[in-house]
């Protein structure tokens, strides 16, 4: 028995063949295209985290007054455990700077501080911990690779449709010429 004895079927149209090639194509696409994106992703938000990490450096600063008793409420309702409070520190190049970020509720004036400054000693975010950013590289990456696997195999969805279409309008037009001869035959 041969295994490519489908290719000779005498019922085989163009069509047949072009949608093999296109579910074929499109599997190993979904599959590599989906893997490779993802690893691209991932790969490039690790390298991101990793450079925030390195230009950002741990700060001892002091508060400047005495912050406040309560977080504030936000619009939507929510609220977080730390308030802002004005901060005053000294840059690596020895100028000193002040400015908001968030501490303890009630925190005294003149409270040491850990804040994050890039190179030229502004306030940044905390940057994230190797651990954060492994699973948010991860997360990223698993999320390209199924939105990559997913077009294309939508796209191979679209061909196999319009494939489809098509076969139905031949069919359509060869019942539409052979049908009258038939019912000819039928009815005598």
């Amino acid at each position: 028995m041969r295994l490519w004895r489908w290719r000779n079927n005498p019922l085989r149209r163009r069509s047949d063949r072009l949608e093999a090639w296109t579910v074929l194509l499109a599997w190993v696409l979904a599959a590599l295209g989906g893997v490779i994106a993802g690893l691209v992703a991932a790969g490039g938000v690790d390298r991101s985290l990793a450079e925030q990490r390195a230009e950002s450096q741990a700060v001892r600063a002091v508060l400047t007054e005495r912050a406040p008793k309560a977080p504030q409420v936000t619009t939507d309702g929510s609220g977080g455990d730390t308030v802002l409070a004005t901060v005053r520190w000294t840059a690596p190049d020895g100028s000193p700077h002040t400015g908001r970020t968030e501490v303890e509720p009630a925190a005294a004036a003149g409270t040491r501080v850990t804040v994050w400054t890039d190179r030229s000693g502004e306030l940044v975010d905390t940057p994230l911990t190797p651990t954060e950013s492994m699973f948010q590289a991860a997360g990223t990456g698993v999320l390209a690779g199924a939105g990559t696997a997913a077009t294309v195999w939508v796209c191979g969805r679209l061909v196999r449709l319009r494939l489809d279409r098509q076969r139905l309008a031949a069919w359509d037009a060869e019942w539409a010429r052979v049908g009258p001869q038939w019912r000819k035959r039928m009815t005598g």
